[in-house]
């Protein structure tokens, strides 16, 4: 049971002016669901994004990367679930390129203009003649409201589709941000979301549209963390399909460029603790906050050591407040000049650690209090300097274990 989640509103999802979506039945694994997704994209239109650290990458992971490199200006996104198309060599390269050449036929342009993507079982061939007898059907679908289906239809181990939407005033034009996300397993950071998608019409230089999805990722998807592995397909892109009219931003640090990163990061915000909050076997939503570092690196290398730890899960999802697995944690997250007795740990409001040692005034049912919610705050001080740093996480139930066991069956 996701963890206080609740599947979009597709009222609440505001259509982005250049983008139409449409999704189809392709019996990629599995027959009778939507499995395959294809974005289409005003002309003009820019797009930048990050992909996994992993270097057993994809082979749509490859190819997009190399698209996305080229002179050829995007015009549509490709997707599939149920299969990843990962560990597959040339053979997957060979048959996502396939892809993207049926549907540039279909739509007139060049396959480098298109972008696949995909996620599922990995180590499988990708079974590109039922994706590209998809294809017709997937354009036909293709209408500019339907991203609560396409949510839906990337899915794989996820329990509810992820997807968020706002808008905003810049330079008197109404500007519109909506995104997509899937993921509930095989998450960390580095880059980390499995797969995202967010597009706004906003008037962007093509130049900064890097910087900002690279902005973004760094405040959402690569701050959560649910077992610490990083997927072969991790993938978050941004799309600005330059139809609002107003000015071109040029810059983020202020103004109408400030207004928009802040927006475009709220939305990737929401969609990566969606993640989190529907992790696979979750039964709570954790946020780790660590103050009093030297610099945010030293925060973050915290925090993930707590975030990250089995026993600290565990402990979690037993409601059990073994509070000493968090110092443990601290302890080894590699600062080698850390000073154990300047360490306060704070749990919500109970302030269980001071000065390295148990607080005085910390009595255990006051720990079993916080541990026994669905959301809690872990907070340490670390007494080092003034940066600090948040991440998001979730506990590790027996659910997890039984998903995983079964993901393939």
């Amino acid at each position: 049971m996701p963890v206080n989640l609740n599947a979009p509103d597709s009222a609440a999802l505001f259509a982005v002016p250049g983008v139409e979506i449409g999704c189809a039945m392709a019996g990629v694994r599995k027959a009778m669901r939507r499995d395959l997704t294809v974005f289409t994209l005003a002309q003009g239109s820019a797009v930048a994004g990050v992909f996994t650290s992993n270097r057993f990458c994809a082979a749509p992971v490859q190819l997009c990367r190399a698209h996305l490199g080229s002179d050829a200006a995007p015009r549509a996104i490709l997707i599939n679930t149920g299969n990843a198309n990962a560990g597959t060599g040339q053979d997957g390269l060979d048959r996502a390129r396939a892809t993207c050449e049926a549907l540039a036929a279909l739509l007139g342009c060049s396959p480098a203009q298109v972008l696949p993507f995909s996620t599922g079982v990995i180590m499988e061939s990708l079974p590109a003649d039922r994706i590209i007898a998809g294809l017709p059907a997937a354009l036909a679908d293709c209408a500019p409201n339907h991203w609560a289906q396409a949510a839906e239809a990337i899915m794989t181990t996820d329990t509810l589709p992820k997807a968020a939407s706002r808008q905003v005033q810049i330079g008197g034009r109404k500007v519109t941000i909506t995104g997509i996300s899937k993921g509930a397993g095989m998450i960390r950071p580095n880059m980390a979301t499995m797969l995202g998608f967010v597009a706004t019409d906003a008037v962007v230089a093509p130049a900064l549209l890097h910087a900002l999805v690279t902005h973004a990722a760094d405040e959402s998807f690569n701050r959560i963390t649910i077992d610490g592995d990083t997927s072969t397909n991790d993938s978050f892109v941004l799309v600005a399909t330059q139809q609002a009219g107003h000015a071109p931003i040029t810059q983020f640090d202020t103004g109408d460029g400030a207004l928009l990163r802040d927006a475009v990061v709220a939305v990737a915000r929401q969609l990566a603790q969606a993640i989190v909050r529907d992790g696979e076997g979750a039964t709570k939503f954790i946020t780790v906050r660590i103050d009093g570092g030297r610099d945010e690196a030293e925060c973050k290398q915290v925090a993930y050591a707590i975030a990250h730890s089995p026993l600290v899960k565990t402990a979690f999802f037993a409601s059990d407040p073994n509070l000493g697995r968090i110092l443990a944690a601290v302890g080894y997250a590699g600062i080698a000049d850390l000073d154990q007795t300047t360490i306060d740990l704070f749990l919500d409001d109970v302030h269980v650690a001071l000065h390295g040692g148990r607080h005085p005034g910390y009595r255990e049912e006051d720990g079993q209090r916080v541990m026994k919610q669905s959301e809690i705050t872990v907070r340490v001080d670390l007494h080092r300097g003034p940066a600090s740093s948040t991440v998001w996480t979730c506990d590790l139930s027996y659910d997890y274990v039984k998903i995983n066991a079964d993901y393939r069956s």
